[in-house]
Order: structure tokens, then C-alpha cells, then sequence
């Protein structure tokens, strides 16, 4: 994905929280996993969605598809705009597996965010 058009935003204390994609005469702001919040937006407003959207959402689980069917409720360990790092959500095991799957950026389909609702961790994964 190219991204040499679009503008860095870092909130007041220099942590960055995403970009703004110019389009058109607007923006759009895109979350720091690569998703688009809104669509094109002034500038204040741009800034001011991703600053209020903060990255909080980095910390919450995701679910993860797998290309056998199964899913994993995973944590995100690393993002950047080279990849995405999850690991499986161990739920602060000592003794469990550390398994680790690199993915594409932006956010990839098979990466999803994780709801109560759907509770696709079952067990560990064999390994």
C-alpha cells in the first residue's frame, strides 16, 4: 500500500495514533492498524477523530481465522506499517505455548476484533 501521501498525526505527548489520507478536498483518518474511521473529513476534524480514537484498541483481543477453520483469540504484540504481529492470548499463562503469527498491514480479514459474543477460543492450539 502506498503511503507516501498520507500525514503522520501524533497527539500532544508525540505517541502517534495514525495518518490522515488526503481525498479530495478532505481526509481521512486511518487508525494505526491501517483501517479507515471515517470517510473524508476537514482537517480538525481528522485530527480530532484519531486523537479521541486514541490506541487504546491495540490492547483489546482479536480474533484471528485460521485457513484450517478454526479461530484464536490473539493479542496484538507488535504494528507497524511492515506487518502485524499477534500472538495467542496465553490469558497470562506461565507455562503455555507463545505462538506468534506475522500478518500483512493494513489489518488484514482475518484478523477481527474479538467479542464476547463469540467465544472461538476453545483450547490450545496442537503444537
Amino acid at each position: 500500500m502506498d503511503t507516501r501521501d498520507w500525514i503522520e498525526h501524533r497527539r500532544a505527548d508525540g505517541e502517534r495514533v495514525g495518518w490522515m489520507r488526503p481525498e479530495g478536498e478532505g481526509f481521512v483518518p486511518v487508525d494505526l492498524l491501517g483501517r479507515d474511521r471515517a470517510g473524508a473529513l476537514d482537517w480538525l476534524a481528522a485530527e480530532e477523530l484519531l486523537d479521541e480514537l486514541g490506541i487504546g484498541y491495540l490492547a483489546d483481543p482479536y480474533l484471528l481465522e485460521r485457513p484450517d477453520g478454526g479461530a484464536l483469540r490473539v493479542r496484538i504484540v507488535e504494528v507497524s506499517t511492515d506487518g502485524i504481529r499477534v500472538k495467542l492470548d496465553d490469558f497470562g499463562a506461565i507455562d503455555g505455548p507463545r505462538l506468534n503469527f506475522d500478518l500483512d498491514w493494513p489489518m488484514p480479514p482475518e484478523l477481527r476484533t474479538w467479542s464476547p459474543e463469540v467465544d472461538a477460543f476453545t483450547s490450545w492450539p496442537a503444537g
